[in-house]
């Protein structure tokens, strides 16, 4: 549908008593006083670049009582507590706010001062609306970064209740987005501590090098008791013959595990590519996988074979070595971040060496009580996953909201 016939669906829709269609150019007007670099006043004054301004908050974040030398060091516009600031650069991130105090922005920021018979307040609700923001986007200029076309902008339909509503729409939106903020804030909070529970289980499993061993634990070195990269195997196998694939890409780096494995004829894939057998643990060596988690045990393979990235490392437990007892160890925050100051090669192509690996010192309890401890880890683990799910599910709800709420208000039924 476009632009035009939605604008034209929009204003043959019914509105609430003493609504009515008026274009935004009729509400508001584009205040574009300029302010000369460098100038008196212009040293007087705050700065406001479009970094300053929250997305979809429209959060002002900057102090206006601090004055830093140089900062803006071009033409601006003038703004002060009368206008609403609107980001045209870039307008999908609904940069729109509402300052208090009297300064200069960016000419990327258009400073819109309401017209007779407007509350500012209900302006800047009318310009954060999902609708505008297609609108804007629409009308935009530029691929690589977009700018709303003001103009056009301006020609915009939009329904205006009278000024009394508009003020108590305005101070009912601000009390239920603030009610929204504060639970989207405790949300987040919930799925940040969900989020640390698998590093603080880990944490809870392994012993750090230095510090005392349970009874019938000992130290040994990963390389000791673990394969790296062992070798391929002469495999009499039919070049259409389906093989396992593990792409970078299929290893999911928050639960640890292969979720979308590949399969391909043997010819495409036994050259070129690291061979691995069931049960063995993949190790994502480069940068920022690595540190991503994208580390996993290989299962489920056709035949018990597979091929997959180059990127990885290859651990194959030895005897009396559980797979999930290395998976596990492995996963430690602090043995990824430890492996990223032993990265060999170019920045953005560095590379844990096979060495770093061998060199591991790893606790090692009898075989069962690694059986044990995976099984009660992997509960731990799955539980976390499900409660990360469920909050993150529950962030995009709130977050969902104010878009509701918009829609709502400008449907006349809030």
């Amino acid at each position: 549908m476009s632009e035009t016939t939605k604008h034209t669906k929009d204003t043959n829709r019914g509105l609430p008593p003493g609504w009515r269609w008026v274009r935004l150019g009729e509400v508001c007007k584009q205040d574009r006083q300029i302010v000369e670099a460098r100038s008196p006043l212009a040293i007087s004054l705050t700065y406001l670049s479009l970094e300053h301004v929250e997305a979809n908050t429209g959060r002002i974040r900057k102090d206006p009582s601090v004055l830093i030398e140089d900062e803006g060091a071009s033409t601006t516009f003038a703004f002060d507590s009368r206008h609403v600031l609107y980001g045209k650069l870039r307008p999908y991130l609904n940069k729109v706010a509402l300052p208090d105090f009297r300064g200069r922005c960016t000419t990327e920021i258009i400073p819109l001062l309401p017209l007779d018979g407007v509350d500012r307040g209900f302006l800047c609700w009318t310009f954060r609306r999902a609708e505008m923001v297609e609108a804007a986007m629409q009308g935009k200029t530029g691929s690589r970064m977009p700018r709303a076309n003001m103009d056009e902008l301006m020609q915009l339909k939009i329904p205006l209740p009278s000024l009394a509503e508009q003020r108590r729409i305005a101070a009912l939106l601000d009390a239920r987005m603030a009610a929204v903020e504060r639970a989207r804030a405790a949300a987040q909070a919930q799925l940040d501590e969900a989020k640390a529970l698998p590093a603080a289980y880990l944490r809870q499993t392994f012993p750090r090098p230095g510090q005392d061993l349970p009874a019938g634990w000992r130290w040994v070195r990963l390389g000791d008791v673990c394969e790296l990269n062992p070798k391929r195997p002469l495999l009499a196998r039919a070049d259409d013959a389906l093989t396992t694939f593990i792409p970078m890409p299929a290893v999911d780096e928050k639960q640890g595990m292969i979720a979308r494995p590949e399969v391909r004829p043997y010819a495409e894939v036994n050259r070129g590519y690291t061979y691995f057998a069931e049960g063995d643990v993949l190790f994502a060596k480069i940068t920022p996988c690595m540190q991503n988690g994208k580390h996993a045990i290989a299962r489920g393979l056709i035949d018990g074979i597979g091929f997959g990235s180059t990127e990885f490392h290859v651990i194959r437990p030895g005897p009396d070595i559980r797979p999930e007892w290395i998976h596990f160890f492995i996963r430690q925050p602090y043995v990824l971040q430890n492996a990223t100051a032993h990265f060999k090669g170019a920045v953005g192509q560095q590379r844990v060496p096979e060495g770093f690996l061998a060199e591991l010192a790893l606790p090692l309890p009898s075989s069962a009580e690694q059986r044990r401890i995976a099984a009660q880890l992997s509960e731990q683990m799955t539980a976390a996953e499900r409660l990360r799910a469920g909050l993150e599910a529950q962030l995009n709800d709130i977050n969902a909201l104010p878009a509701a709420l918009l829609r709502q208000t400008f449907n006349g039924e809030l």
